[in-house]
């Protein structure tokens, strides 16, 4: 499990996007409004793949080592 912070997630619209987009990338996650982050069950690519859609969404995450 891989903790991605996502310091501008404000709201359930957010939320709602974020879920869309990483639903349709195949991804096994969990969205934590409260917590600002997304957690991915997944590989280094699976992780990859969440940042790179999130960015797209226009949020700026910051991958938790």
């Amino acid at each position: 499990m891989t903790t991605i912070k996502v310091p501008d997630m404000m709201c359930e619209n957010c939320v709602k996007r974020i879920t869309n987009a990483l639903t349709e990338a195949e991804l096994k996650f969990q969205v934590n409004l409260a917590e600002k982050n997304v957690v991915i069950d997944g590989c280094q690519h699976c992780v990859k793949t969440a940042v790179t859609e999130l960015e797209d969404l226009g949020f700026t995450p910051e991958v938790q080592e």
